[in-house]
């Protein structure tokens, strides 16, 4: 691809880490950044991800070609309106927003449209800031870009190429079904994790013996209920209509296999779980369900030649079996590119600790 002048509004644990990528895939690009703090662009300046701090929002980004819009959703609009002023008639701007619906909905009340195209790279973790980057924490994940009605077909061609010399991969998309995919496979289930530790607290014995014998499948699905309130505040609210209407149909289902509980419906009781687990197995990379006992660790890795092949080398030539290896392609709020699965407890710990003994970043479930 050839060189390019990027700009970045914000650079936090996405922003930090796309620059850093591109950086990686093209020493050529020339990267410039806005941030709060002049210690993050100090760091990157020192880090080489970036080769020139702004001090501002200002006249420098008339010589971008991309502009990334980093920063938490409900500033887009704030920020929206400080760089419309500094957009080249031929440049692009685009986001890493979770949510898409309302800063789609404010390009258009700016007439930027045009001169917009929205994305969001589904990697990330609950960890936060410029510290957390890396230059490849979006490789092998989804990338959803989300063009407008006025995007010009050649930029999303090209930002697609972008895309994929981060080798992330692109997934193009409409803004409002991605909004709606989201509610589905990410917001629902983080509401759906937070309710269930609210009601067993709120419901718990006085001696806590719920809290104490919590293990296997209640801890499997919710760990995500340790994610930020805040920022799980905001984008619930940010994607309103699409999480009320999903989680209505949630609120339907649950009412319905309550039903069949009181009825004794046996039958409609065994369809949900026998349903429920073919649908399961069919989801790439993941295992058979969250009541099973799941012994996965997530290890960190660049994606380069033979990186996976070494990493098996390592755990078969210490006797360790593998169940299952594979990338992990959706990893927002996932920490670790790699998921390796094993079949007992030993084998699990055991690998742990011979990865990190060779200086493999590991993250345990």
């Amino acid at each position: 691809m050839k060189n390019l002048t990027i700009g970045f509004i914000g650079l936090g644990l996405i922003g930090g880490s796309i620059a850093k990528g591109l950086k990686r895939a093209n020493k050529g690009h020339h990267i410039m950044a806005y941030a709060r703090h002049r210690e993050t662009l100090e760091a990157a300046l020192k880090d080489g991800a970036i080769d020139e701090a702004m001090d501002g929002i200002n006249d420098s980004l008339l010589r971008c070609d991309y502009i990334f819009l980093c920063t938490p959703v409900t500033f887009n609009e704030e920020y929206l309106t400080a760089v419309q002023p500094f957009l080249r008639k031929e440049a692009i701007l685009t986001d890493v927003g979770s949510v898409k619906s309302n800063i789609h909905e404010a390009i258009k009340r700016l007439g930027m449209e045009a001169n917009f195209i929205g994305g969001h790279p589904m990697a990330g973790s609950e960890k936060s800031g410029y510290p957390y980057s890396t230059d490849h924490l979006v490789e092998n994940a989804y990338y959803v870009i989300t063009p407008t009605a006025l995007s010009p077909c050649e930029k999303v061609e090209e930002l697609k190429e972008l895309v994929l010399s981060l080798s992330a991969l692109p997934l193009v998309l409409d803004y409002r079904e991605h909004d709606y995919i989201v509610a589905g496979i990410s917001h629902l289930p983080h509401l759906i994790a937070a309710s269930l530790v609210k009601l067993v607290k709120d419901k718990d014995t006085e001696e806590q013996t719920m809290k104490l014998v919590a293990a296997g499948g209640f801890k499997d699905i919710t760990r995500i209920a340790s994610s930020s309130p805040v920022m799980w505040q905001q984008i619930c609210a940010a994607n309103r209509s699409n999480v009320q209407s999903i989680l209505g149909n949630y609120i339907e289902a649950l009412n319905q296999v309550r039903a069949d509980v009181a009825e004794g419906n046996d039958k409609a009781i065994y369809d949900l779980f026998d349903i429920s687990r073919e649908y399961r197995n069919s989801i790439a990379d993941r295992s058979a369900g969250p009541i099973k006992r799941e012994y996965s660790l997530y290890c960190d890795i660049v994606d380069e030649s033979g990186a996976i092949a070494t990493i098996a080398t390592i755990l078969a030539t210490h006797q360790i079996n593998i169940k299952n290896i594979g990338i992990i392609h959706n990893r927002e709020f996932e920490e670790g590119v790699l998921k390796i699965e094993f079949y007992d407890e030993e084998a699990f710990r055991h690998a742990a600790e011979l990865l990190a003994q060779c200086r493999y970043t590991v993250y345990r479930r």
